[in-house]
């Protein structure tokens, strides 16, 4: 086992980099940043299989599923930030998009490595979030070996729910089996095995896309705005404000009466607006319209 992981890409030494320690601080940066720079590239050639990916999580999520993300280490602390960051910006109910950390939440604030290869443990933490044939689960590894997420994804499967691999290296294992497998090859890093950096930092770009583009595809967001957000403090409410006026061309007054009457949901304050329309109306409008404010213009204007 251990030849096998060794052979990983991911687990690649630079020759070039046998002397870093003995170089300054300004060119440890640089080789850190240079090779970060390499990441947008490799994900941009993955954006058919990402954007397949999308379609069928929203599609799943669209009829009432939910979305969970299995990682161990830096993978599941990743998660956890990402699926704890959709309620405020999008306003989904906190059990739309989980994380599932190995070792529990406890592991978020302390690392616990030997986690990650407890593999009935993936399955069991699957089995315990009552994973159904409505429900998608995303592993995330950078090896794409690591027991915990493997047996997580197969329970999930065994269970009909929607399932993506990410992984950081090509042929991963974690990529047998699911309906959707996303490789992304960042290479040996700088610090060899540390994959908190390239790898990681593929993790953290793929899932903010992952679910930001989720979230457009489920209406959460009207062209570049984040109609769905919850305006909860004093710079929130500002922006709030500004988005209506954006959206709508109305005065800042006009839209700060909308959002009061529409209880700061800026969504429904948009409609309010275009529509001429009490709260109440533009809620019936953007239910009949799939919670989009596209869709409820549209019968605003039919």
């Amino acid at each position: 086992m251990t030849e096998v992981i060794g052979a990983l890409a991911t687990e690649g030494v630079r020759e070039d980099l046998l002397d870093l320690d003995e170089r300054d601080s300004a060119a440890v940066l640089t080789e850190l940043w240079e090779a970060e720079a390499t990441v947008a590239p490799a994900l941009l050639r993955v954006v058919p299989t990402v954007a397949a990916a999308v379609d069928d999580i929203a599609d799943r999520l669209r009829g009432g599923g939910r979305m969970f993300y299995l990682g161990a280490g830096t993978p599941g602390r990743l998660a956890f930030v990402d699926a704890s960051e959709l309620p405020p910006t999008y306003g989904t109910t906190p059990d739309l998009v989980r994380a599932l950390p190995a070792g529990g939440v406890e592991a978020m604030v302390q690392a616990r490595e030997g986690a990650e290869d407890d593999g009935p443990a993936g399955a069991e933490m699957v089995r315990g979030a009552g994973v159904g044939p409505g429900d998608v689960v995303v592993g995330i590894s950078a090896s794409g070996r690591t027991p915990y997420v493997l047996h997580g994804l197969a329970e999930a499967s065994s269970r009909g729910a929607l399932t993506v691999a990410v992984s950081g290296n090509t042929g991963a294992r974690a990529s047998v089996g699911v309906d959707h497998a996303i490789e992304v090859p960042t290479g040996p890093e700088v610090i060899s095995g540390s994959t908190r950096l390239k790898a990681g930092t593929a993790q953290k770009m793929l899932l903010g896309a992952l679910s930001t583009a989720v979230m457009v595809r489920l209406g959460k967001t009207h062209g570049p705005f984040m109609v769905d957000m919850q305006a909860s403090n004093v710079k929130l409410r500002d922006r709030a404000v500004r988005m209506v006026q954006r959206v709508t061309g109305c005065e800042a007054g006009r839209a700060t009466e909308a959002l009061e009457a529409a209880g700061w949901s800026t969504k429904v304050a948009v409609v309010m607006v275009l529509g001429d329309h009490d709260a109440d109306r533009a809620r019936e409008l953007l239910a009949q319209g799939g919670d989009s404010v596209r869709g409820a213009l549209a019968r605003v204007r039919s």
